[in-house]
C-alpha cells in the first residue's frame, strides 16, 4: 500500500465520526510534539471541519495537547472582510480556539478582503504563499512546511479546500495558493491551497458525514481524475485516510472498509 492509497474508517454517525476524529487529532499533535518540540495542523471549514473543532473543545485529552506549540493553517478561506462570520478562522475561533492558549504569532489565518491587499485576491493569495515558504524547512517540498496533518472537508461535488471540478485552481501545478473567482457555491471569490501544496502534507485526512456527501465519496474513490474529481488527487506523503459516517460510505462497495471500523 503506498501513502496516496486511501484508508478508510467508517462510524456509525456524524456525532461518533466527529468525537473519533477529535481523538485521533490529539493524538497525532501530541505525538509530533513529543518527537519534534511542535506540530503544524491545517484546519478546514464547513460542518464536518467545525464538528471535530467543536469535539476537541469538549474532550478531557484537550489538555494533553502543548497549544503554545502548534502552528495552525487552513487549507483554503472565504476571501471576505475578517470578522465576517462566514470565514473558516472565525468559525475556528468559535469553536475551539479561543477556548485554548495559542501562540498569535502560530496561528497562520488567510488574508481578508480588507486586509492590505484590499479586494486584490492574488495578491492575497501571493501573500500566504509568502507566509508559508518563510515557515518550510530546508528540505520541505515546494516551499510548504511539512504539516503533520492536514484535514480536508469533501464537498458533495468532490471539491476539497476551495478546489472545483474543472475549475483553474485545481490544474495549478506550479503555485501553492490561488485565487479562486467564480466559485460556483458562495462566497465566489475565495484563497486555496493547491493539490501540489496539499499533497506536500505528511498526512491528509478527508471528511465527509451525511448521505449527501455518498455519491462525491464514491466519485472520489473510484478513481476518476482529479480535474473531474478533486478529492480525489488529495493525499499525503506518508497516509491518505478518509474519515466518513455510514450515511457517507452508503454508496461505497463493502470490500473497501472491514465492517468492524464501523
Amino acid at each position: 500500500m503506498t501513502a496516496a492509497t486511501p484508508q478508510l474508517v467508517v462510524h456509525r454517525d456524524k456525532e461518533l465520526m466527529a468525537q473519533a476524529a477529535a481523538a485521533r487529532l490529539i493524538t497525532r499533535i501530541v505525538d509530533a510534539q513529543a518527537a519534534r518540540g511542535t506540530a503544524s495542523v491545517v484546519l478546514t471549514g464547513g460542518r464536518n471541519g467545525n464538528a471535530l473543532l467543536a469535539a476537541i473543545a469538549a474532550s478531557p485529552a484537550r489538555d494533553a495537547v502543548d497549544w503554545a506549540r502548534l502552528d495552525l493553517w487552513w487549507g483554503d478561506e472565504r476571501f471576505v472582510a475578517a470578522d465576517n462570520a462566514e470565514r473558516n478562522a472565525v468559525q475556528a475561533r468559535a469553536e475551539l480556539l479561543d477556548a485554548v492558549s495559542l501562540d498569535p504569532a502560530r496561528v497562520h489565518e488567510m488574508p481578508a478582503s480588507d486586509g492590505v491587499d484590499g479586494s486584490d485576491v492574488e495578491a492575497a493569495a501571493a501573500r500566504y504563499a509568502e507566509e508559508l515558504a518563510k515557515a518550510a524547512g530546508p528540505g520541505d517540498r515546494l516551499g510548504v512546511p511539512a504539516f503533520d496533518v492536514l484535514l480536508l472537508g469533501v464537498g458533495p461535488d468532490t471539491h476539497v479546500a476551495s478546489l472545483f471540478p474543472e475549475h483553474p485552481g485545481v490544474r495549478e501545478t506550479g503555485l501553492t495558493v490561488v485565487g479562486v473567482r467564480g466559485a460556483p457555491k458562495p462566497p465566489p471569490t475565495r484563497i486555496s491551497l493547491t493539490l501540489p501544496a496539499i499533497r506536500a502534507a505528511r498526512e491528509v485526512w478527508l471528511l465527509a458525514a451525511g448521505e449527501d456527501k455518498a455519491g462525491a465519496v464514491a466519485l472520489a474513490l473510484s478513481g476518476p481524475g482529479e480535474l473531474q474529481a478533486p478529492a480525489s488527487g488529495a493525499h499525503g506523503r506518508s497516509r491518505t485516510l478518509w474519515l466518513l459516517d455510514r450515511a457517507a460510505a452508503a454508496q461505497l462497495p463493502p470490500q473497501l472498509y472491514p465492517p468492524a471500523s464501523a
